[in-house]
């Protein structure tokens, strides 16, 4: 339950305002105190009194009240609560949380917040599935906003779809798994290679590609969540490090087998980095110039150290589940088993990295699971559903239950 539990429930402009009244009562009967911010738009829909009689406190509007500011309110509303819970959450106010906007009370509580943030979305269902929505939902789900829904079903708008804000019921229980979450992954070690390496040719060139390293960010952080403690060892990307994972931060593919040497004894290991295939032979100490009418010169080339085949070697320090992933162009499933076999891992994630499927540097993948048992083919998901997912499969493959499981 959620005795002495302190939640701010900021409500945005949406017809689905109206379920979060009888939210607030659902968080009351399970022992919560319920504070409110409504947004302008928001009190459209819902009254400020009626959020006041039913949470019982004070509900917040200005951004500019001169008696709470006086005292920095939007900080301190910010900081007094154990979660933060915007339902509805509008396309609209996920858009300028992405952006990092502070325009309104509800936006700078949620900009200065140090506490974890749950979203319901509610919209049309085009709003929805827009690309905009979609690459704003990614980027606030990479830093660690959790969501919740939203449903498919008949809205206000006579359409039919997703884009439904999840009944008050089913937010309020996962505000509570988010506040007594479950740890399944407590004590397990794991480490996560992401993004390209860099392999110089001289100072200032050098061997890469376009991996991004979204895909391996969102996989230490969701397994991070489920309690392992998790080291990122990641190439040049530019993203944030994921809260709650210790990151590591090399150029070549020598650094980062050492790296991931270094992390000591593994459970997991999952190498989601594109690590470059070869390396120069020879670097140059200084730059290559170019001489007018003279040839370009030979680069000579010279395999890199192959860490999946390094860290799935049988032996003591073998990780107990090791899994790598195969980036192709062609003969995408038929690659991937064979590769699976050849450097010894327990899985392998196989993706089509063709330009024209938007992988590198997009924000949904369409990968398939291969594993000793079979191939499993997974739909096209945003990067951090990936995650998750695989996150859950982890949690299986130790014995313990999946996110699923542990909601019911």
């Amino acid at each position: 339950m959620l005795n002495g539990k302190r939640i701010l429930l900021i409500v945005a402009g949406g017809i689905a305002a109206f379920k979060s009244l009888e939210l607030i009562r659902r968080l009351r009967e399970r022992g919560a105190s319920v504070r409110c911010v409504v947004t302008e738009n928001g009190a459209r829909f819902v009254t400020p009194l009626s959020l006041q009689a039913l949470s019982e406190d004070r509900v917040y509007s200005d951004m500019f009240s001169l008696t709470d500011e006086s005292e920095m309110g939007h900080i301190q509303l910010s900081r007094d609560a154990d979660l933060l819970v915007v339902a509805p959450a509008t396309a609209n106010l996920l858009a300028r949380m992405a952006g990092g906007l502070a325009d309104d009370l509800a936006a700078t509580v949620l900009l200065a917040t140090d506490k974890p943030v749950l979203v319901a979305p509610a919209m049309n269902v085009r709003m929805w599935t827009h690309a905009a929505t979609m690459a704003n939902v990614e980027t606030l789900k990479r830093r660690g906003i959790h969501f919740i829904g939203p449903n498919e079903g008949a809205m206000a708008c006579n359409e039919h779809g997703p884009g439904r804000m999840s009944e008050p019921e089913e937010i309020a229980d996962a505000i509570e798994r988010l506040l007594s979450p479950a740890q399944p992954l407590a004590g397990r070690r794991a480490v996560v290679t992401s993004g390209p390496t860099r392999e110089a040719i001289d100072p200032v060139r050098y061997i890469s590609n376009h991996s991004s390293g979204k895909q391996g960010h969102a996989i230490a952080s969701a397994l991070a969540a489920l309690g392992a403690e998790v080291t990122l060892v990641s190439g040049p990307v530019s993203l944030a490090d994921p809260p709650g994972v210790r990151a590591v931060h090399v150029e070549s593919a020598d650094q980062m087998l050492a790296a991931c040497l270094a992390a000591g004894t593994l459970d997991i290991a999952v190498c989601a980095a594109a690590v470059a295939d070869w390396k120069a032979a020879h670097q140059a100490n200084a730059k290559i110039k170019k001489k007018p009418g003279a040839a370009p010169p030979a680069l000579e080339l010279t395999p890199n150290p192959d860490i999946l085949a390094t860290l799935s070697k049988p032996g003591p320090n073998r990780p107990t589940l090791v899994i790598g992933f195969a980036a192709e162009t062609e003969d995408l499933v038929a690659n991937a088993i064979e590769k699976r076999k050849r450097k010894g891992c327990d899985w392998i994630l196989a993706n089509d990295v063709s330009p024209e499927t938007g992988t590198f540097g997009g924000e949904r993948n369409t990968v398939h699971l291969v594993t000793a048992s079979g191939v499993e083919d997974w739909p096209t998901l945003g990067k951090s559903e990936v995650a998750l997912r695989l996150a859950d499969r982890v949690v299986r493959f130790f014995g313990g239950p999946t996110r699923a499981e542990a909601a019911e």
